[in-house]
Order: C-alpha cells, then sequence, then structure tokens
C-alpha cells in the first residue's frame, strides 16, 4: 500500500505584497479563468445552469467579471501564490512601462 499523500507546498507566510502585485494576482485570475473557458469550449463543452459532464455544460462557463466572488476565489488563491511563491524563491516582479 502506498504512503499517503501529504502536500508540502512553498511556505509563502513570510511574504508580502504590495497593491500593485495584488492587482497583477487579480488580472492572473482573470485570465486563468479564461484559459479554463477557452479549453472547455474547445473539447465542446457549453454554458449550462447545471455542470453535466455528459451534456457538456457547465455553470462556470460565463465571463470572470460574472462569477460569484466565491468562485473568483479559488483562481486568486493560485494567481496570488504562484506570484509569492516566485519572490520567495527570489525572482522579482517588474513592470515596464
Amino acid at each position: 500500500m502506498e504512503k499517503e499523500y501529504v502536500p508540502h507546498p512553498v511556505d509563502t507566510s513570510d511574504v508580502t505584497v504590495n497593491d500593485e502585485i495584488l492587482a497583477l494576482a487579480e488580472k492572473l485570475a482573470e485570465n486563468t479563468h479564461e484559459v479554463w473557458a477557452r479549453g472547455r469550449m474547445a473539447e465542446g463543452w457549453v454554458y449550462g445552469e447545471k455542470t453535466d459532464p455528459d451534456r457538456k455544460t457547465h455553470c462556470m462557463l460565463v465571463p470572470y467579471s460574472q462569477l460569484t466572488e466565491s468562485e473568483k476565489d479559488y483562481d486568486r488563491r493560485t494567481s496570488l501564490e504562484t506570484l509569492k511563491v516566485l519572490l520567495k524563491l527570489g525572482f522579482s516582479i517588474e513592470k515596464k512601462d
């Protein structure tokens, strides 16, 4: 029998981010949703009030702006954690004007 999987993500609890990074995380979250939606649609999925894998309908195949805040939070957390890991590993994030 295999051992139980215990995730060990990079600890980013000591990483602080400014408002510019938070805005970037939001843009990345929106883009993540757009990439996901495009992929689903390419596979033949369409919007449906209920998600149904047999009919290939999904209730979240809507623009990011139409998602509820709780639905947006998954992409936000992923995006923000990715940016925090980059900073923790010594990378810098710089906006080009």
